[in-house]
């Protein structure tokens, strides 16, 4: 920090004293100030943290990634969509969870999934996880987080399975399991009691679909289903949709019985009178052809 004379001098040290070390704490007041300014207008209020409204996971396993996401869309508070798709198609060996602005995420997704295509013609061998990690953490820093894009994205390559988690802004971590969106604390803690190394794919699937429904039943912008995504060393890729459903109602409708005084049958309303008009046919009249 440079401290100018004036400064110093005020402070009671001389012009070319040496500035005091460590930390400052010289915008405490005007902080302060601006708080209590923007708590009064709401005109001036401070930004806050985007909500991202959904939970999205993944993990590394023994054999593969396992990816997961529910499948609620909000717009505020209202709920947009039941069961819309979180997982997207990135290449053949790599797939992507969005959380954020749903056309963001669906938009972003495919324009880095077309980029690798072309890359794999030009190139003849199969896309590389950390190269769609490079073009999406560049594509979304490019635009200083203002494409509300947070990104879990998986996949195996000749290197072995690898997990990314990637930020609006384009900052990235690779990691052995990660969560994201508003449910990410809820599945975060079922990760951390519960994941392994060299966990099988059974195990695997489960603790995913664990770490999701702890996100739909604990965060109001996640909910309805469960969509898994189970990548695979060998090439295999298994995308499950619905593979939970906790909050299927048909069940719970049929278990309702309804009062048979509301169950009108055929003659309970009594006919005064009736009657029966005919109409006229149509009739096609055709001239014909006279022959000499």
């Amino acid at each position: 920090m440079t401290m100018t004379s004036e400064t110093t001098s005020s402070m009671g040290m001389g012009a070319n004293a040496t500035p005091p070390c460590g930390f400052s704490f010289e915008n405490v007041h005007r902080n302060n100030m601006i708080e209590s300014t923007a708590s009064k207008s709401s005109k001036s209020a401070l930004p806050s943290a985007t909500k991202t409204g959904t939970t999205i996971v993944g993990l590394v396993y023994k054999d593969g990634i396992v990816l997961g996401a529910d499948t609620r869309a909000t717009g505020g508070s209202e709920v947009a969509e039941k069961n819309c798709e979180k997982i997207h198609y990135i290449a053949p060996n790599i797939y992507c969870c969005g959380a954020g602005t749903a056309a963001d995420t669906e938009k972003t997704t495919e324009l880095i999934s077309s980029q690798l295509e072309l890359l794999r013609m030009d190139t003849h061998s199969p896309s590389r996880v950390v190269t769609a990690c490079t073009l999406l953490k560049r594509m979304l820093f490019r635009y200083q987080g203002h494409i509300s894009a947070a990104l879990v994205l998986g996949g195996c390559d000749i290197n072995g399975p690898h997990l990314f988690q990637i930020y609006p802004h384009g900052s990235t971590g690779k990691l052995p399991y990660t969560t994201m969106g508003s449910g990410s604390l809820a599945a975060m803690s079922v990760f951390e009691e519960a994941w392994r190394e060299k966990l099988d794919e059974p195990q695997a699937i489960k603790l995913v679909e664990r770490a999701i429904l702890a996100g739909v039943f604990n965060d109001l912008g996640s909910g309805s289903n469960v969509d898994t995504c189970v990548i695979r060393m060998d090439g295999t890729v298994s995308y499950n949709r619905n593979s939970v459903t906790p909050n299927e109602t048909a069940p719970l409708r049929n278990g309702i019985t309804h009062s048979t005084k509301l169950t009108m049958g055929p003659g309970t309303t009594a006919i005064l009178n009736s009657k029966f008009v005919p109409t006229l046919e149509d009739v096609v009249v055709t001239d014909a052809m006279e022959t000499s």
